[in-house]
């Protein structure tokens, strides 16, 4: 068979030809490169010669890229635009991958060489990155059971080959749940409340799955939007109950699987000596140990828990001017959050959204990007695509090509929810060039012109971070670049561009209303930025709670036989307002089951502290675009990757340990 994933790649700066591929390419493909793979690691593990860098670390790295550069395809587009046969072939390829890398970590005469030049590594002549490289694959060696030896090596490999097929199916069955749903909404009387984009949208939606009128979906966007304007209650519980019920479908109920998956998880952190899976994990974080992360989500959860009753106590006031009782749903919340907003701060999406187009606010981004970096973007239609929404662009810096950034920006059927940045490529100079292709997926509804709410504009800056902090990667080893860094430092560059968002310079430039070109009223960017922490109580008790449930979750080390007795055990211990709801219920939290996230979920919060002491330094300067801030920025943050810790990364950058005390300011859970 012709298979165009065996073959170089003749298309605009070498990107998959997704015309070309199919899912039935991918079985045959992947199981060659794992031979060869098999084949270059032996060669590695076989030399005569003593081990030393450039022949065991520096080769290592080298015979990974085959292999990686097919399997990143076929995992990105089972998120991005999934189909029966591709979700076939990645619940066959899932666990032959995980075998096929363990037995790569578990090769003891492949370990021995590793061991060898890192035993040596005081005494060696090597580059900070290649020091960190070394550090870096020795340790990705033991935390994967290189150390193990008999029963307990073939114990480790099984559990490893198990989880990557039960995280593939956990994040199947949620796919297949969003996808299915969607409510249709026939008449006026079902659309009441609804502002005119958002009908539009849900139109569309509803033309998009065969439907006649309007039609809600799981899609975040489309949920969140009917909740906070739909003035029927009891449509507003049936999203709601049909959004925090996925997973749990008996065709494909995700709660066994998740037992499952923590005892493999908790037998895995044993046979490596610790005493859970959470202290296993956060031993290669920046926190270093579950108390410490503890401690972080415990400085916000009472003030949280009290700034969200002071909330509830103004909804529940504003209840009862609308005729309602005290009773405050989980689904009514947002709708009289809504209605709140537009009181207290005269703020109603009918009338701002306009102003916030996805057109204009990628051009918002992207000039951030250009005052920041010194980036320009320069679109290419010719780009292979692998659907039609998909857009693709050039980035440039001083004249040359640094790596393309593709945009896939709206909700549709097999794609998952959420949104994320992935790659194609990640960037590199070992063995030749390797420019970064990134990728951002959101999940907006559709409209002519899309327009963005607050949080998807927040949304749409937050993933580009990720794709700068991709882009502007600066290292020799594809292994340490872009966002390959540990997971409480790599939301730092999303968190951080967050802030440009709300840049009055870029504001008065991009938020331009989408029929008649207006700017941005000034008193409406003062209610804007006024109400910047409207709501933060709520928004923080239901963000605590889930990675307090994931941290706990994790820290038992026999597992969870009920996981649904557990979450609401943890809900009483820590007293979770009803009226708030989990934002993630396990069995469709895909951040801990499929998406890497394990007793990781508070690296947000974490993320977050370091984000607001490094944006002050800009606040400090009086200028968000300070030069000299956003080249130190750009030197020892965005372009380092993992070449460097993040703990000397960060005081480059600051100067000093990160500390709280901003954070909670900006979140207003102080004073």
């Amino acid at each position: 068979m012709n298979n165009p994933l065996l073959q170089a790649w003749d298309t605009p700066h070498r990107l998959p030809p997704f015309d070309l591929i199919a899912a039935g390419h991918f079985a045959p493909a992947i199981e060659q490169l794992m031979a060869e793979h098999r084949l270059a690691v032996a060669a590695i593990a076989d030399r005569a010669e003593a081990a030393d860098f450039a022949n065991t670390v520096e080769a290592l790295e080298a015979t990974a890229l085959p292999l990686k550069r097919v399997t990143l395809v076929l995992h990105n587009l089972c998120s991005s635009h999934s189909n029966p046969e591709l979700r076939a072939a990645e619940r066959e390829l899932a666990p032959r991958l995980a075998a096929h890398h363990g037995a790569v970590y578990l090769d003891e005469k492949l370990f021995a060489r590793l061991d060898a030049v890192m035993s040596r590594a005081a005494t060696l002549e090597l580059s900070e990155e290649q020091r960190r490289l070394l550090q870096r694959l020795h340790l990705d060696f033991t935390m994967a059971g290189a150390r193990l030896r008999g029963e307990a090596r073939r114990e480790f490999a099984d559990c490893v080959a198990e989880l990557a097929r039960l995280s593939a199916e956990f994040g199947q069955n949620v796919l297949a749940d969003e996808a299915e749903y969607a409510l249709p909404l026939r008449g006026e009387a079902e659309l009441a409340g609804l502002p005119p984009s958002l009908r539009d949208a849900m139109a569309e939606t509803a033309r998009q799955r065969g439907l006649d009128g309007h039609a809600v979906t799981l899609a975040r966007s489309s949920v969140t939007a009917f909740l906070a304007h739909s003035s029927r209650a009891d449509l507003r519980e049936t999203v709601w109950r049909a959004w925090t019920s996925r997973g749990t479908d008996p065709r494909r109920d995700n709660r066994p699987i998740v037992s499952r998956i923590l005892r493999l998880r908790q037998r895995q952190a044993r046979l490596l000596g610790h005493a859970d899976y959470a202290e296993f994990a956060l031993g290669d974080r920046m926190a270093g140990t579950p108390a410490a992360a503890h401690r972080l989500l415990e400085q916000v959860w009472e003030p949280a828990k009290a700034l969200m009753a002071r909330e509830k106590e103004q909804l529940q006031a504003l209840a009862r001017e609308l005729g309602a009782g005290d009773d405050i749903a989980p689904w009514d919340w947002r709708y009289l959050a809504e209605k709140l907003r537009q009181r207290d701060y005269a703020l109603d999406d009918a009338e701002i959204k306009p102003y916030f187009s996805l057109e204009n606010m990628r051009a918002a981004m992207f000039d951030a990007a250009g005052r920041l970096f010194g980036l320009s973007f320069v679109e290419r239609g010719d780009l292979p695509r692998y659907h039609p929404d998909v857009r693709g662009w050039e980035v440039l810096r001083d004249g040359a090509v640094i790596g393309v950034f593709l945009s896939d920006n709206f909700a549709r059927p097999g794609k998952k929810g959420g949104a994320w940045m992935s790659v194609y490529r990640a960037q590199g100079r070992h063995g030749g060039v390797s420019l970064p292709i990134v990728v951002n997926n959101t999940n907006f509804a559709r409209g002519e012109p899309a327009l963005l709410g607050f949080d998807d504009v927040r949304t749409l800056f937050h993933e580009f971070g990720h794709a700068l902090h991709g882009l502007l990667s600066d290292v020799e080893y594809q292994r340490l670049s872009g966002t390959q860094v540990l997971r409480d430092f790599v939301e730092l560059p999303s968190q951080l561009m967050e802030n440009w968002a709300w840049a009055p310079e870029l504001l008065e430039k991009h938020a331009r209303h989408a029929d008649s070109g207006e700017p941005l009223p000034p008193a409406l960017l003062a209610r804007i930025l006024a109400a910047q922490n409207f709501q933060q109580g709520y928004a923080t008790v239901r963000y605590a709670i889930s990675a307090l449930l994931d941290l706990e979750l994790h820290q038992q080390a026999d597992g969870v036989a009920d996981p649904a007795a557990f979450e609401a055990a943890l809900c009483r211990h820590y007293g979770l307002p009803p009226e708030a709801g989990l934002a993630h219920s396990l069995p469709h939290f895909n951040h801990l089951f499929n998406g890497g996230y394990a007793a990781g979920y508070y690296v947000y919060l974490w993320a977050e502290m370091l984000e607001a002491e490094a944006f002050a330094r800009f606040e400090a300067a009086g200028d968000v675009f300070d030069p000299a801030l956003a080249d130190s920025l750009l030197r020892h943050i965005f372009s380092v990757g993992n070449a460097r810790s993040p703990q000397q990364a960060f005081m480059a950058f600051c100067g000093r340990e990160p500390s709280a005390e901003a954070m909670l300011a900006k979140r207003g859970l102080v004073g």
